[in-house]
């Protein structure tokens, strides 16, 4: 099974797409998704460039507008996802969940929700009492480790090797409903060096324990 395919968007030019080439770029993605049987499409939005806020919200509403029912018909979630600005300000100027969450009642459909990433989102503020609520706008969980200063945008550690509440995120999530994928998010060199079976052992591993917490 595929449990997603990243990413798609870049609406506001700063990977280097026109808008046009980027909502043709998604559509080509949400194709592959269909063919591949992936659960969703992560969408990042590009970051602001020289654009006022406003309007780099608006370009990204009218790229997820254009794409949005191609996705429901095709059967694919697209899920935004916001970033820490710290390392990330080149893919996306959606930084938390509450600009994320206004970013999908302007859209208004219900094939854009949002991937929440604990890496990116975990310092939010009484996060874990507000997942109930993000449970159904959530297309896809994704899970990492770090410690609490990343020194750049390659340095995650495997679940369980860090200082994110992962065992009470992850709770929180199963225990409101959620029934989407999890996925594990590991930026790290030290660990694309690592033997990959060794490492998806770890994970299952490390999962389980962490669901029993």
């Amino acid at each position: 099974e595929v449990s997603s395919l990243s990413w798609a968007g870049g609406f506001t030019g700063s990977r280097g797409f026109s808008f046009d080439e980027a909502v043709e770029d998604a559509r080509d993605a949400i194709r592959l998704a269909s063919q591949l049987g992936a659960d969703c499409v992560v969408i990042v939005s590009g970051g602001r460039e020289t654009h006022t806020l406003t309007h780099a919200r608006r370009l990204v509403v009218m790229g997820l507008r254009e794409i949005a029912q191609m996705a429901a018909d095709s059967g694919i979630q697209l899920a935004v996802q916001p970033m820490h600005p710290s390392f990330f300000r080149d893919w996306t100027f959606l930084s938390s969940v509450d600009a994320t969450l206004e970013m999908l009642d302007l859209i208004g459909h219900p094939a854009v929700t949002m991937a929440f990433d604990a890496y990116h989102l975990w310092r939010e503020p009484d996060l874990i009492n507000r997942i109930e609520k993000l449970v159904p706008l959530t297309g896809i969980v994704q899970l990492s480790d770090a410690s609490n200063s990343p020194q750049s945008e390659y340095d995650r550690a495997l679940p369980g090797e860090g200082e994110i509440p992962l065992n009470e995120i992850l709770n929180a999530f199963i225990d409101h409903g959620y029934n989407r994928y999890f996925d594990i998010q590991v930026w790290s060199d030290d660990v694309w060096e690592s033997d990959y079976q060794e490492v998806l052992r770890y994970c299952g591993t490390a999962f389980d324990a962490l669901c029993l917490v």
